[in-house]
């Protein structure tokens, strides 16, 4: 009698074909993600109509109202069903999924909408009637007139309806508010040509404009910087560099921050290809690549940079969302990032940003009348709401003002009321005298750094400038000086090597041997030498001479977590300009030591003349710049 076995079961599986609202609610769950996901589809379609204004509405955090209204070209009544229709578009035809010039191509966001909401549209084109049509859980209704003056109107309400799981993973209304913001900034940033209006309806009525920004004119980097200055800021827009290379097809354009306006964290670096916003591994490695040797670790560079290339080039096709790209010449994408914004950072040269002034003279401003004036028991009348307190002695009468500038003039005969000299034992800075005249005939015109006038508590030299007075730390600006020089001359004499007596053989799976042995060549440059050992193993024959003794097992595993999780390795040229970084400081001027006035003259060309001069080794600035107009506002000169 034949045994059945027990592990094979009795009722086999059955294929099913699924029906197109299970398929539509599936693909919904890859393409909308949350109401921020759904903004992103009808805005980028809205822009592929040629839309030159477009408005976003949304209420509840877009979980209850989404309506996009533009002025596009319109969807005729007879093809606004088949719009509904799974992979149904207007954007390619099939016959070339490379060959992709629009933003929407996958014909699946308007179904899947329709699959998990109540979805709407009204669409007019030309002179044409104007007509509606709208699904609910994928039950599409027939086309009916409208009244519409032109282009489109995309209304989605209750997403996720038809699929309350969905509803539970959704963030605060703050939260999701939040995300269509920063979709719309990306989209606004891509299109600079295109204007948007960003509102909040939540309660009915008009609602609120949460951001706003018209259409720019002038040429592509007029546009780009005015957009990108009511985006992100007048400040990035100041210190930001302009960028413009290309390399075999492949062209880069934007702006990029000066490193000493860096951030805390990436929040303000921005990344488009063809003019798509894109969140790619390989692009932010680069970008951090670019910035690595002018930025501490837990520093972040500021950037807006876009590629664009053939289509046939990259292939955006690769995650459902479009967020994802792969390059056909990952490298070349990665050099020329690398490449440009370090020749940008170089012609530089010595800047820094205006954010350090600023800085600098909002440390000089005294605390507020009303905190002394409290703690002496005073009761000021309040002042009106978003305006400072002001007080009757914050405005000194003639009389005050002559007697203060008396009390501040150089005392010269004991008949005089006191003056400086008076109180210089209790005057806490000191301006030391240099061992030698200072040469004041060293004209501070034409020079950006000016010419030096004093050095203060031995660490900070004071020089004047045409336009205002310049400070900078002797030691960090040295230490910058001499760090330029050593990794100068590294690269015209190569790093030196140190054989190791006997190879240190590392054994590693076949594919991490073989992703090793890919960046084998650069690493040899550094002075690392590594050699296929046979089966997954590598030998280490060589080490930089500069690291000492290394622990070549753990050199080689971390350069491989590198690669894993950035697609490039720079741990080894890391710890080399660490090295570099070290000896820089030891061998500069030291804080503390007195300068002769040639010596200050002479450290501050040599700063104007050497790159990257603006920021210290780690990242801060070597100098702050204070125009003379800040510094009469300060004074109350003004």
């Amino acid at each position: 009698m034949p045994v059945d076995n027990p592990n094979i079961s009795q009722d086999l599986p059955v294929i099913r074909q699924l029906d197109d609202a299970a398929i539509n609610r599936i693909a919904a769950g890859e393409v909308v993600e949350r109401p921020a996901s759904a903004v992103k589809e009808l805005v980028e379609n809205a822009i592929d109509a040629g839309s030159r204004r477009i408005e976003i509405a949304y209420a509840d955090g877009g979980k209850t109202l989404i309506r996009i209204t533009d002025d596009g070209c319109g969807i005729t009544e007879e093809q606004l069903p088949l719009a509904l229709s799974r992979h149904a578009t207007s954007k390619i035809d099939g016959t070339d999924l490379l060959d992709i010039h629009t933003f929407g191509f996958r014909g699946e966001a308007l179904p899947s909408l329709g699959a998990v909401g109540r979805l709407s549209i009204t669409s007019r084109v030309g002179k044409a009637p104007a007509a509606q049509i709208s699904v609910e859980g994928g039950a599409m209704s027939v086309v009916k007139p409208a009244a519409l003056s032109g282009g489109t109107i995309v209304e989605l309400r209750d997403l996720f309806y038809a699929t309350p799981a969905r509803l539970k993973f959704m963030r605060s209304d703050r939260a999701e508010a939040q995300a269509i913001t920063d979709v719309v900034k990306r989209l606004a940033m891509a299109e600079p040509f295109v204007g948007f209006t960003l509102r909040d309806v939540t309660g009915g009525g008009e609602g609120r404009v949460t951001f706003r920004v018209e259409a720019e004119n002038g040429d592509l980097f007029d546009a780009l910087h005015g957009r990108l200055a009511r985006i992100l800021g007048k400040e990035f827009a100041e210190n930001a560099l302009k960028i413009d290379a290309e390399r075999e097809g492949l062209r880069l354009i934007g702006y990029a921050a000066l490193p000493t306006y860096s951030r805390g964290s990436s929040v303000a670096q921005y990344l488009f290809v063809n003019g798509r916003p894109v969140k790619d591994k390989l692009l932010v490695g680069a970008l951090r690549g670019a910035y690595f040797d002018y930025l501490s670790r837990d520093r972040h560079p500021a950037a807006a940079l876009f590629i664009d290339c053939d289509p046939h080039l990259v292939d955006v096709n690769v995650h459902p969302a479009k967020s994802e790209v792969r390059f056909r010449d990952p490298g070349l994408a990665r050099g020329l990032i690398v490449s440009s914004l370090r020749h940008a950072l170089a012609e530089a040269g010595h800047r820094a940003s205006t954010t350090v002034a600023g800085a600098t003279l909002q440390s000089f401003r005294p605390e507020p009348m009303g905190a002394s004036l409290g703690a002496l028991g005073a009761t000021p009348s309040a002042p009106t709401p978003g305006q400072a307190r002001v007080y009757q002695m914050d405005r000194p009468s003639l009389g005050a003002r002559t007697a203060a500038y008396q009390a501040q003039a150089p005392h010269q005969s004991p008949a005089m009321e006191p003056g400086f000299s008076d109180l210089s034992e209790a005057y806490s800075a000191r301006v030391e005298p240099v061992e030698t005249e200072m040469p004041q005939e060293v004209p501070a015109e034409g020079l950006p750094l000016g010419a030096a006038r004093a050095q203060v508590h031995e660490n900070y030299i004071v020089a004047q400038t045409q336009t205002g007075m310049v400070i900078v730390d002797q030691h960090a600006a040295h230490e910058r000086l001499v760090y330029e020089k050593l990794k100068h001359q590294m690269a015209e004499n190569g790093v030196a090597a140190q054989a190791l007596l006997i190879p240190e053989i590392v054994e590693l799976s076949e594919g991490d041997c073989a992703r090793i042995m890919t960046v084998a060549e650069p690493l040899s440059k550094l002075g690392l030498t590594i050699e296929a050992f046979g089966g997954g193993a590598v030998a280490v024959r060589e080490t930089p001479a500069l690291l000492g003794e290394v622990n070549a097992r753990a050199m080689v595993l971390d350069i491989l977590d590198e690669l894993d999780d950035a697609g490039e390795s720079m741990l080894v040229q890391a710890k080399l300009e660490a090295i570099l970084s070290r000896v820089a400081c030891h061998g500069s001027i030291r804080s503390g030591r007195r300068m002769r006035g040639e010596e200050m003259n002479a450290l501050l060309r040599e700063m104007e003349a050497t790159p990257h001069s603006g920021q210290c080794n780690h990242g801060r600035p070597t100098y702050v710049e204070l125009k003379l107009a800040d510094i009469e506002r300060l004074f109350g000169r003004t």
